[in-house]
């Protein structure tokens, strides 16, 4: 596992356990580059948003380094991230590579309020999207725009492409992902199952609540997570605990670390009044263990896409609200006829990453309505509900045995062995097959 050494100490217990089990994983730590960060900040999820484009440029400054892992280590196989163009071939989301194809329109149409874009080259309805909630680099010229040309060939070049999806939550986008995107596709998810590593992976005191959770009825608690990279202002977090409270049912909800003290955003008794109906993380939870527990009934999700397949393996339904990159495109999937286990939020406002675009903040009245709405019951929760757990069992059966997912890691792992099996002795030493997760 090579990571720089910040990003070493979050994953170095895990490797330890797998090590102390015999398996043949270790970390080998590469030096992060100097571009205008603080000490110990080498990833978005610690650096400021307005310095995110300076994590890319760490990912390219890093090649000389990487490369002189390769030559050292000659592994037969890489698993790279997508910023990491230049050392494997990159996948990219099929979406993401159409619009980008329009991007031209797509600046032009940015000045227009309100603008709307439709998603070319999509299999099944027509989708359209505000430019307001597109990624910033399909917008406006920055370090990702600039390099997406050649993102966009080396994974056309590559040998594959490894996808944490499966089949069954998005076939028609599987299949056309592997007709234009790729020289091969394997689509290998969920990766992440409930166990207990994952519950203690932050510290034991993490499993907290789940003893909390254990003591609140069958699907009657919401949980309230926006990942790593989010960070909401005193007033928006303000805002969704006066929902949360005015909502009258049970919550978890996580909050980062690094987010100020209670102090700077809970109403005053706040925390006194939702006392045992509400519970607040600070910091990491466990999300697979916390999505698979039973009494949990909705998750408020920000829309990262391991947030959605965890919640979709999971067989919980979910509420929306997107903040950045992706994860507006990602709502749909949730929202629309493909998956549809999910509806917004807030329907209400401007919404967007860029904040001169977007509404500064969801009100406390509509975060306690959605809330209410979705919990209390009705035709719409109940088929969400229903959908959710059709996808729980799609998502067992595929990393089961001759599910589609355990077929294309075998399929994946049989090219391996063929392409080196086939491979000039001269060959196997200076090309190394490589393949990237997308």
């Amino acid at each position: 596992m090579v990571v720089s050494p910040a990003n070493a100490s979050v994953i170095t217990a895990t490797v330890a356990r797998a090590a102390a089990a015999g398996h043949a994983v270790r970390v080998l730590p590469c030096p992060f580059p100097d571009v205008g960060l603080g000490e110990g900040v080498e990833c978005l999820a610690t650096a400021p948003s307005h310095d995110a484009w300076r994590v890319y440029r760490a990912m390219e400054l890093v090649q000389p380094s990487q490369e002189s892992l390769l030559r050292e280590h000659r592994p037969d196989a890489i698993v790279a991230d997508v910023p990491f163009w230049w050392a494997t071939e990159v996948a990219a989301e099929l979406a993401m590579n159409n619009l980008f194809k329009m991007r031209s329109e797509i600046v032009r149409a940015s000045s227009v309020a309100g603008a709307e874009v439709s998603m070319p080259g999509l299999p099944g309805k027509e989708i359209t999207i505000p430019v307001s909630e597109l990624p910033s680099f399909l917008v406006q010229d920055d370090h990702l725009s600039k390099s997406w040309d050649q993102i966009k060939a080396c994974q056309l070049a590559g040998f594959g492409v490894i996808v944490n999806t499966f089949v069954d939550l998005e076939q028609v986008y599987c299949e056309e992902f592997n007709r234009v995107d790729a020289r091969r596709a394997y689509f290998v998810g969920p990766l992440a199952q409930p166990s207990c590593s994952t519950v203690h992976r932050g510290g034991e005191g993490d499993a907290d609540c789940l003893s909390w959770l254990s003591t609140k009825p069958s699907k009657s608690v919401v949980y309230v997570c926006f990942g790593s990279w989010a960070h909401f202002s005193a007033t928006q977090s303000r805002e969704l605990a006066l929902g949360l409270e005015a909502s009258n049912h049970p919550f978890l909800w996580v909050v980062r670390s690094d987010d100020g003290s209670s102090s700077q955003w809970a109403p005053e008794g706040w925390e006194q009044r939702v006392a045992g109906r509400g519970m607040v993380v600070r910091g990491w939870a466990p999300q697979v263990a916390v999505l698979a527990h039973p009494s949990v009934g909705a998750f408020v999700t920000h829309c990262g896409w391991n947030s959605v397949l965890e919640a979709a393996s999971a067989g919980v339904p979910v509420l929306t609200w997107p903040l950045v990159f992706e994860q507006f495109i990602n709502e749909r999937l949730v929202t629309t006829g493909v998956a549809a286990f999910g509806a917004r939020v807030w329907a209400g406002g401007t919404r967007g990453e860029r904040v001169a675009e977007a509404e500064a903040t969801v009100p406390a009245e509509a975060i306690a309505r959605a809330v209410a709405r979705f919990m209390d019951g009705g035709a719409d929760r109940q088929r969400m509900q229903g959908r959710a757990g059709e996808l729980a069992e799609l998502a067992r059966a595929a990393v089961g045995e001759n599910g589609s997912s355990w077929r294309d890691i075998h399929r994946l792992i049989d090219d391996l062995v063929q392409a080196r099996a086939s491979s000039s002795p001269q060959n196997q030493e200076e090309s190394p097959v490589v393949i990237n997760r997308a």
